[in-house]
């Protein structure tokens, strides 16, 4: 179920178009209807409000101006890194070797 606040990735003709954040969602006066407003995560930012079904939300395809056009929830990806699975500290001190590390602690500290 999609709520206010999640990310959507907008398809339109079944091709990715724009992240966008859900701002809010109100009913509409018919049921089963809900005023959605979108932040388009592109630069210049922009609203938009799309009155959509539920079930439009919640990512079935729709039509608009004869266009399909389906939302996507976007969830982050489990780092499928384990702290184990990861190269030994050897191979990535030589990484890193000449690099300057700056503790960010130490610098909120002065």
């Amino acid at each position: 179920m999609t709520i206010e606040k999640d990310i959507v990735l907008i398809h339109i003709e079944d091709k990715p178009l724009a992240f966008a954040r859900i701002e809010e969602i109100s009913p509409d006066n018919k049921a089963d209807w809900y005023h959605v407003k979108f932040l388009i995560l592109q630069v210049p930012l922009q609203t938009a409000t799309w009155i959509l079904r539920d079930s439009y939300i919640d990512g079935e395809e729709f039509t608009m101006g004869e266009k399909k056009i389906r939302l996507e929830p976007v969830v982050c990806p489990e780092n499928l890194e384990k702290p184990d699975a990861l190269e030994d500290k050897s191979k990535v001190s030589r990484k890193l070797d000449g690099a300057k590390v700056i503790s960010l602690a130490d610098r909120k500290k002065n």
